[in-house]
Formats: C-alpha cells, sequence, structure tokens
C-alpha cells in the first residue's frame, strides 16, 4: 500500500501542494499518495489523530493551524522551535515530529532558484507575525550585512527581533530613507487586500523585492516594481519548502525546476 500523506488547512481546496508532490512522487519513483485535507477550526488535533489511525506517514499545515500543529508536536526541530510554528508533521509510532521549512524554502528559492546572495546584503522584512518568525533564522544563517524587521506595530518588531540575535526591529516609518539590497513582504497584506503605507525606504540598485504572497500581483510588489526592483512572488518559496519537507519524508530531495516551471505554466 502507498504512503499516505496530506496537507491540512481550512480553507484547503485552493492549496497547490497535492499537484506539487504528485509531481515530486512521480519524478523520484516514490509509492505514495498525498490528498488535501479540510479540518474544523476546532478540529485539527482531532484531524490529525484520524488520519494517524489511518495509517498516515506525515502531514504538511497550513492556514491556520500551524501554532496548533507546533503545540500538538512531541518532538521540535530547532528552526520548529525557533519559528514557534510547524508547517511539515512527520507521523513515527507514538511521536509526532514537528519541523517547519517554510524559512528553508525561502532562502532556497531566493538563492537557487533567484541566484540571489543573501550573505553581506542589507535585508528588509516587512512584518513581525507567523510568517516572519518563521524565515527570520534561515535568513540570519546566510550572514546577511543587516536584518531589519519592520512592522506596524512597533512593539510586534521589538520583541520579534529581540528573540533573533542580529536583526532590529522598527516601525515602517523607523526605514525612511534607508537603502536595501533585499526586501521580503511577510505582511497579510496581500492576502487580505489590505493596504501597507507607503513604501519609504529605497530600494537599492539591484534590489530584490520578495512577497511570500503567489499567484497575484500584490499592492507590494506593484510599488516596488515602480521603485525599479526586480520583483518576484513566492511561488518558489511554497515549491521549495514543498521540497524541503519531501527530503525530511522521503530522504530525498526532488528537482523543483520542472515543478515550478509547469505551475508557472498553469
Amino acid at each position: 500500500m502507498a504512503d499516505k500523506y496530506a496537507v491540512v488547512g481550512n480553507p484547503i481546496a485552493h492549496s497547490r501542494s497535492p499537484r506539487i508532490h504528485a509531481l515530486f512522487a512521480a519524478q523520484t519513483g516514490q509509492d505514495m499518495t498525498y490528498e488535501a485535507l479540510l479540518a474544523p477550526v476546532d478540529g485539527f488535533s482531532a484531524t490529525v489523530r484520524d488520519f494517524i489511525a489511518a495509517g498516515g506517514h506525515g502531514m504538511n499545515v497550513t492556514v491556520p493551524f500551524k501554532e496548533e500543529a507546533f503545540r500538538l508536536a512531541t518532538q521540535l526541530s530547532a528552526r520548529a522551535r525557533a519559528a514557534g510554528a510547524v508547517n511539515t508533521l512527520t507521523f513515527a509510532g507514538t511521536d509526532i515530529l514537528g519541523d517547519n521549512t517554510d524559512g528553508a524554502g525561502l532562502v532556497r528559492d531566493i538563492t537557487v532558484n533567484l541566484s540571489r546572495e543573501i550573505a553581506g546584503r542589507r535585508v528588509l522584512l516587512l512584518g513581525a507575525g507567523g510568517a516572519a518568525r518563521g524565515v527570520i533564522l534561515p535568513l540570519l544563517a546566510e550572514k546577511p550585512a543587516s536584518l531589519i524587521i519592520a512592522n506596524r506595530t512597533i512593539e510586534k518588531a521589538v520583541q520579534l527581533a529581540g528573540a533573533f540575535p542580529g536583526s532590529h526591529g522598527c516601525g515602517f516609518e523607523d526605514v525612511a530613507g534607508q537603502a536595501f539590497d533585499l526586501v521580503i513582504n511577510a505582511t497579510s497584506a496581500g492576502l487580505s487586500g489590505g493596504v501597507l503605507p507607503r513604501l519609504t525606504f529605497v530600494f537599492a540598485p539591484g534590489c530584490l523585492a520578495y512577497d511570500m504572497v503567489y499567484g497575484r500581483q500584490t499592492e507590494f510588489l506593484r510599488q516596488a516594481s515602480a521603485a525599479g526592483a526586480t520583483t518576484v512572488d513566492g511561488l518558489g518559496m511554497l515549491v521549495e519548502q514543498a521540497a524541503e519537507a519531501f527530503l525530511v519524508w522521503r530522504g530525498m530531495r526532488p528537482d523543483t525546476a520542472p515543478v515550478l516551471a509547469e505551475l508557472r505554466r498553469a
């Protein structure tokens, strides 16, 4: 019988993860299935337990359950512990192993797919919520010249930066006039259709503006493009975090380039 995997969230019908993992499995010859599971907002734990009972091997976790998955896991990887959230669960006997592959996916998309250096660059991370927290440790591991976390609520940015030595937290207005080589939007504005404050910082020549949201031209990307920055959405991050989860589960890393190209065409 094929090994069973799934992605769980609410909503979940839009998820591209089943297609991504089907392509990975076909490419690597792995005997596995991967489905999308809709969990009730108050029924995440029960959904996971039912999946384990049905022989499930592992799950990806998406909105709004990543923090609940963190609490459900009996063991946590260092990067999950730093992120305070889990997007990858592995079931081993009675243990539930929690990992977070989001940051690794972002860094790999930037450094491998987009061939951009993070080391020695001035990096600005917009937002101080869960999406931002999940990528700070992998970004710092690349040894940027600086990593500034800017948020509408200054206190949240300062508190978050305090948990990650080497980063600095401030308000959006505090980066006015400063220049950055890499700007990453981790706010929810792109998903919700909300409006970011007018971007008052400087996109340095050759700057990459990266929005974690994929599949839409966000206000952040429009402003960045108008300012002369190279812009990209988060589809590559989606594929790369999935590949990292596949590596955790199956012990091999699939070739993401053809998968990303197919999703871009679609």
